[in-house]
Parts: C-alpha cells; sequence; structure tokens
C-alpha cells in the first residue's frame, strides 16, 4: 500500500507542478485539486509505511543485526519525518495560492522548501533505509541476494540523481513494492537464516 499511494502522490504532484510558474498554478484549479488529493494520500501512505518496517522486522526475526536495524529503523522514521514536512510545506503553499495579496518570492520560497525537504533530505533517507534494508537482508538471507543488490543501486540512484532527476524518486517506492512481494512468497529457512 505504501508504495502504490506513494508513487500515486509523486506522479500527481510532479503532474501539478510540471511548469515553473506558480501563477499558472494559482490560474488552473484542476492542478491545485491534484495537489490536494495528492497531499491526502501522504498520511495514509505514511501509515502503511510504519506497518511495512514492522513487517521488515518480523521477517528478520531473531537474527536482526542491531547496528543496522537501528540505522534501518532511524532513517524509515527520518524519512517519514521529512516525507510528512515536505506535504505541509506544499499544502501551505496551497494556502498561499488561495490568498490575492501573497508575494511572489515567499510563494517561490515555500515551493522550493517543499520540494528540497522532498528531493534532498526524504530520498537521502530513502537511500540510507535501503541501504540498511539491503545489508541486513543480504547478512541474514532474509531476501534474495538479488533483491539486496538491486536496492543498493537504488540507493546510489537516489543519493546522486534524486535531487535532480525528480522521476528517480518512483525507484524507492517502486524497490519497497519489490520488497513487499518477495517477503508475502519467500520464506528463509532456518539454514539460511542462520
Amino acid at each position: 500500500m505504501f508504495a502504490l499511494l506513494l508513487m500515486a502522490a509523486i506522479s500527481m504532484m510532479r503532474v501539478a507542478f510540471s511548469e515553473e510558474s506558480l501563477e499558472s498554478l494559482r490560474a488552473d484549479e484542476g492542478k491545485r485539486t491534484l495537489i490536494r488529493l495528492s497531499l491526502h494520500l501522504v498520511p495514509f501512505s505514511g501509515i502503511a509505511f510504519l506497518w511495512f518496517i514492522g513487517v521488515v522486522r518480523d521477517q528478520l526475526g531473531e537474527v536482526e543485526d542491531r547496528l543496522f536495524s537501528t540505522v534501518f529503523l532511524g532513517s524509515g522514521l527520518l524519512f517519514l519525518a521529512m516525507l510528512f514536512d515536505a506535504a505541509v510545506t506544499a499544502h501551505s503553499l496551497l494556502g498561499m495560492l488561495a490568498a490575492s495579496q501573497t508575494s511572489p518570492d515567499l510563494l517561490e520560497s515555500t515551493r522550493l522548501t517543499s520540494q528540497t525537504l522532498m528531493t534532498v533530505y526524504a530520498m537521502r533517507m530513502a537511500a540510507v533505509f535501503t541501504i540498511s534494508v539491503s545489508t541486513v537482508g543480504l547478512r541474514t538471507s532474509a531476501v534474495p541476494r538479488w533483491v539486496a543488490f538491486l536496492g543498493y543501486l537504488v540507493a546510489l540512484v537516489l543519493l546522486v540523481a534524486a535531487g535532480r532527476q525528480q522521476w528517480t524518486q518512483l525507484l524507492f517506492p517502486l524497490w519497497v513494492l519489490l520488497l513487499s512481494v518477495v517477503i508475502l512468497v519467500w520464506r528463509p529457512t532456518e539454514s539460511r537464516a542462520a
């Protein structure tokens, strides 16, 4: 659920903010409605992400590595905090667009703040989360090796390109979706987990 909701929210935001001009956004009720809808998906996406964290910890079971699990949990919670902060900032932008006397500089600053929170900070935490889950999964054989190595590749792309190539942000929820499906069908044996 997290992956599907976040991909939908990111895609709707990217479509709504496809034009650089905030004045065109002020004039286009359809795009503002799209932003509102995407912002309503974010809390549900966050709730589903918390459940996903619990599922991963359950998958690891007794072989959970405390060092990497601490980084995994911390980066997951920081990712959610940045995601929610970006959503709140975008919501305040919508409120400012509705006001007729809002300074264009303030509008632009708010848009850049929301975008930076998502593309730089949240995506960096998503990369750390992906690295730590991949490492724990690899060390404990809780997930297939190819999923862990793919996770490293996704993390590298998020660290390097997520700020400039905003559609690359979809890689994180796609990887989470893949990992979720793998967890549903992959059951490590006791010998593998040991």
